[in-house]
């Protein structure tokens, strides 16, 4: 479990090929610190399993299988590539985002960039199941980043967020351009009430007692 607040920006060293997966290995740095092997980290909020720390402890080796590499954006990743990174939540810490599990929802891709001074609005275009789950002012996770959902236009399937000089400079977010494809996570409990309502909403007895 995370929080959606990025820790720190963490370079790619190697996405190598191995039979049925791929081995990821990011350069953590001072993340690393008191890592061990079986930890959960998020990379660009996709949870993963640490399964190798080099012998300077600053290495991070992850093995991503055939089902995250189709569902996410980290297939498409290259040496000297940043990734977003962040530890698990622990009981007692912080929550400085919202609840975010690391199992990503599917990929959504950038649509547009508007750019002013000290702000960063971009829009995603987005399949259109997810949309019930993205209202106006709720919570997304966008590369494993906790942020607030902008606007909301079912019509056109796009959602936008606006970032601020921090969230710029310390993510993923603020290097993106055009086309990219960025991992998105759903608020598990709009997703939740959202299913239950409609499950209600299709009930023959539900919808008898609203017109009794």
């Amino acid at each position: 479990m995370f929080t959606g607040i990025v820790q720190g920006l963490c370079e790619v060293i190697a996405l190598d090929d191995e039979p049925n997966l791929k081995r990821l290995r990011i350069d953590a740095g001072a993340l690393a610190k008191q890592a061990a092997l079986g930890a959960s980290v998020a990379v660009n909020g996709t949870c993963l399993t640490i399964t190798r720390i080099n012998a300077n402890g600053n290495v991070l080796s992850f093995d991503v299988i055939s089902e995250t590499l189709a569902l996410t954006n980290l297939g498409s990743l290259v040496p000297g590539d940043l990734v977003n990174v962040e530890r698990s939540y622990r009981v007692g810490d912080e929550v400085g985002g919202h609840i975010v599990s690391g199992h990503v929802t599917s990929t959504v891709t950038v649509a547009r960039i508007e750019e002013a001074e000290n702000t960063r609005n971009i829009y995603f275009s987005v399949p259109s199941q997810w949309l019930k789950y993205l209202p106006y002012k709720g919570f997304v996770a966008l590369d494993g980043a906790s942020l607030t959902i902008a606007s909301s236009d079912p019509l056109a399937s796009t959602i936008s967020v606006s970032l601020i000089p921090e969230t710029i400079a310390r993510t993923t977010l603020g290097r993106l351009v055009v086309g990219d494809r960025v991992n998105l996570e759903v608020d598990s409990q709009t997703q939740a009430v959202v299913d239950t309502v409609e499950r209600l909403l299709d009930s023959p007895d539900w919808r008898a007692r609203l017109t009794a």
